[in-house]
């Protein structure tokens, strides 16, 4: 997949002008890339126009105008776009309850590397988790993670085929699975590999 530039992201003044429009076409496009997994997980699957977006929002939130910062920006962002035989995805632990959630942060250590994805007829697919830096610790998980999941060439074949996904969790404290994945994320998924 192709990788964001200066010269992709545009000026902010061209994107404060354009972001109504763009901004309800990223919600229709995310739609199709996040999946709920249980009750309280949730993988928002990255590609070139959700971080584009990603990068335009911080331009405006921080009034970023000069290349060097903008270049920053897409120097941390890039990384999670995927490269053509991988997804990526950032995985998010949700409990509204900060009490809970620190509670439940201690008993999930590790779930980050045990959220797999398979395609039927292939073995799981582990995730790569935080590459950039640890988030967990000995006493609890982070909320957020950064995971990618590689795949070989005979399943992305079988993937654009129109194989069956599922996703699932094997951590003992939280196991839940979506089988099969719901038709519009497997073939925005599908689209991450060229």
């Amino acid at each position: 997949m192709k990788k964001l530039t200066v010269a992709s992201i545009g000026t902010l003044d061209q994107y404060q002008q354009q972001r109504p429009a763009i901004r309800q076409a990223i919600i229709e496009h995310k739609n199709n890339r996040r999946l709920a997994l249980g009750p309280n997980t949730t993988l928002h699957f990255e590609d070139y126009m959700t971080m584009k977006y990603q990068v335009q929002e911080m331009m405006r939130a921080e009034n970023l105008r000069d290349t060097e910062s903008i270049t920053q920006e897409l120097d941390a962002y890039n990384p999670l776009i995927p490269d053509g035989s991988n997804l990526k995805c950032t995985f998010m632990i949700e409990f509204p309850d900060e009490s809970e959630r620190r509670q439940q942060l201690k008993r999930l250590i590790n779930l980050e590397h045990q959220v797999f994805i398979q395609i039927e007829g292939f073995d799981p697919v582990a995730p790569v988790a935080d590459e950039d830096l640890e988030r967990s610790t000995d006493d609890k998980t982070s909320a957020v993670h950064f995971m990618r999941y590689e795949f070989t060439s005979e399943m992305i074949a079988a993937a654009k085929q129109g194989a069956p996904w599922s996703v699932f969790s094997k951590h003992p404290a939280y196991q839940h699975r979506v089988e099969p994945l719901p038709e519009n994320i497997r073939s925005s998924l599908c689209r991450d590999f060229n």
